[in-house]
């Protein structure tokens, strides 16, 4: 029997980009290809890419026992919901009672980021932490994360190794970093983290570095990260069984650039366009923090949070393992600052939309989880029922999906 394979996310940055480049990757063969949708429309615009839509609750046990069993679906995508781990679970049992029933190996692709390997969740920062690093899961398992909601998406990730190893799952940690770059996708074209960058500037009219030193982050263009996801895919269709659980982290980077440097390109994009007075970079103290949170609309505590921190998580396994080779350099990021910038600018009530996500009525970041665990769990795909709209923001649109804030 041949691989079904089902993709959640469809709607989002990354999964759409991942439908978009589905057949021109010439895949080894399978049986089907399902792709998770809620409406419709998605469900129509997913069959140009040859996917079968299936509208199921992925947050609902019974009804993705249903959708995964009924299906035989013996390879999931899973690009929703990377702080919570209750959807995952749903998947892998009933993926278990598939590989139980047919006999077939099963392969669970969990979507994390790499803020979950950053000073952010705890993760070490004094030297170069490779994806293929043997001792990366005793790692995770002994992150502190200082914000609730990242130790529970550090959690999550042990989690789904966990328990996929206990139902006989194989299961693949992928983690994105800094994706830019236009999507091509249906609905959700631009990725959130550049975003905020251009969002606080606008609101304070300078930009802003929220950290000291010349931290570096890990940056990949959305077609390599798209890559990424296709090669772990030949490999599992191939059946020459990739790394997996304890050993099954993939980081999808072509490199770092420092802060510094990014918000310098991008601050110059800005300036050139009159959003900012200058292009020159100055560091944030409280109150400037205070006037980018209203910017992005949410607190000041979590702007750092947005868009700074240390991560020297690097990229390892794809290129040895799988034969991965970005197409663009690191600092291709800084080149392509401009056409970044135009492009967030040009979508402005699809900005509005998706930050207003994570603004939270009160003062304290103890109070701000109920907020938070909607922001984390509303990538793409069939999140958990909206909240309530947040005090003085609109929500907006929300025909495109967010991209999780953990990359």
């Amino acid at each position: 029997m041949s691989h079904n394979i089902l993709i959640t996310g469809g709607s989002g940055y990354l999964g759409g980009s991942l439908l978009a480049r589905w057949n021109e990757a010439k895949l080894p063969a399978y049986n089907k290809l399902f792709a998770l949708v809620r409406t419709p429309k998605q469900a129509e615009a997913v069959k140009q890419y040859g996917a079968e839509p299936l509208a199921f609750n992925a947050f609902d046990e019974a009804e993705v026992r249903t959708a995964v069993i009924d299906n035989n679906i013996t390879v999931v995508y899973h690009l929703i919901a990377p702080r919570s781990h209750e959807s995952q679970s749903y998947f892998i049992k009933a993926m278990a009672e598939v590989k139980k029933q047919t006999g077939r190996d099963v392969y669970f692709l969990h979507t994390t980021g790499a803020k979950i390997f950053s000073s952010h969740a705890g993760a070490p920062t004094d030297k170069p932490l490779l994806d293929n690093d043997p001792k990366l899961y005793e790692i995770q398992k002994a992150q502190q994360a200082p914000l609730q909601p990242m130790q529970e998406a550090v959690d999550t990730n042990n989690f789904v190794i966990d328990e996929a190893e206990k139902y006989g799952v194989r299961s693949y940690v992928f983690a994105p970093c800094i994706v830019y770059g236009e999507g091509e996708g249906f609905s959700n074209r631009i990725s959130i983290q550049t975003v905020a960058i251009v969002r606080a500037a606008e609101a304070v009219k300078r930009m802003y570095r929220v950290d000291t030193g010349r931290p570096t982050w890990p940056v990949c263009h959305v077609r390599d990260n798209t890559n990424m996801y296709l090669e772990l895919m030949r490999k599992i269709l191939a059946g020459e069984n990739p790394s997996y659980g304890q050993n099954g982290y993939y980081l999808a980077a072509s490199g770092s650039v420092a802060w510094d440097d990014l918000y310098a390109a991008m601050g110059a994009a800005l300036a050139k366009r009159d959003v900012v007075a200058d292009s020159a970079i100055t560091t944030a103290n409280e109150q400037d923090l205070e006037a980018m949170a209203k910017g992005l609309g949410c607190p000041a505590g979590l702007v750092p949070l947005m868009m700074g921190g240390t991560c020297t998580f690097t990229a390892d396994r794809g290129s040895k393992e799988l034969g991965w080779k970005p197409l663009y350099k690191p600092e291709h990021i800084l080149e392509y600052a401009d056409a970044e910038v135009d492009f967030i600018l040009r979508n402005k009530n699809w900005q509005i939309g998706l930050l207003a996500l994570t603004t939270y009525p009160a003062p304290t970041l103890h109070t701000f989880t109920p907020q938070l665990a909607w922001y984390f769990q509303a990538e793409a795909g069939a999140p958990p029922p909206s909240p309530p709209p947040p005090r003085g923001l609109s929500l907006g649109k929300r025909d495109s999906e967010t991209t999780a804030l953990v990359a």
